[in-house]
């Protein structure tokens, strides 16, 4: 009776370790169809969750419309969601719901997008989001108790690479535009994120993603220096319920 009940609970620690070895295999695909070409990103619903559902929640009530890429740092990120054209070089911001939680489960590297924040507010995410073109982990991993990635471009990182290269005034990329001209700028001068539409709800397509994890902080926001993930502990009680059942045969 005491080998079924340690067979069993074998059995069910197995299947623990799977389910939670797999949750990343879930995700929602949204193509970006901006003034410079399309780029498609796939979503870590899984990974993290409350982030997808906030973005989301913009998409779906059409808050990126028309909006433009605000900022960008060449060689580091390329930033967008919060600001729209209206037909002044002062853009407008645009309107916010409620912050959402930080998840810093997976690493800022090359061609990921992540939640940008207020300094110093490591919960403050609203509508921002921005592209990593570089790999970035060594600071945005840990700053501000982390920066969240909550997916990946699989198709037009090239577009990011062009929104990247184009010609800078105050920190905003300004297409066939002379910043010290003067001359109010049109619509044509900016980069406009005409829209993002969800095209792929499909419960496995993130099944060919290998998203890398945040190992330079523990998922709370802080610094660690050991591996304190769920799976990682389940399979510790899989290897102790291995080495007891053994025991037990043993005696």
């Amino acid at each position: 009776m005491f080998k079924n009940s340690f067979q069993q609970l074998l059995k069910s620690t197995l299947l623990l370790s799977v389910v939670a070895i797999s949750s990343n295999a879930f995700a929602t695909k949204v193509v970006f169809d901006t003034s410079e070409g399309s780029i498609e990103v796939n979503l870590f619903d899984n990974g993290t969750p409350k982030t997808v559902e906030n973005f989301l929640s913009y998409v779906n009530d059409g808050s990126y419309d028309n909006t433009v890429i605000h900022r960008s740092v060449p060689g580091f990120i390329t930033q967008g969601g919060g600001f729209f054209f209206n037909g002044t070089l002062s853009l407008n911001k645009s309107a916010t719901k409620p912050s959402v939680i930080n998840e810093p489960v997976y690493s800022n590297r090359r061609g990921t997008i992540a939640m940008a924040k207020l300094g110093g507010q490591a919960n403050s995410a609203t509508n921002q989001w921005f592209f990593n073109l570089d790999n970035n982990q060594a600071n945005l991993d840990v700053q501000n108790s982390g920066f969240t990635v909550f997916g990946e471009v699989i198709e037009g990182m090239d577009m990011v690479d062009n929104i990247a290269a184009i010609p800078l005034c105050n920190s905003i990329p300004m297409p066939d535009y002379n910043c010290g001209s003067g001359d109010v700028p049109s619509v044509e001068n900016f980069v406009t994120i005409y829209s993002i539409t969800i095209s792929d709800t499909s419960p496995d397509s993130a099944s060919n993603l290998n998203p890398v994890e945040n190992t330079l902080i523990d998922g709370t926001g802080n610094n660690s220096t050991s591996d304190s993930g769920g799976s990682t502990g389940l399979l510790t009680i899989f290897a102790l319920t291995l080495l007891m059942l053994n025991r037990r045969k043993v005696n």
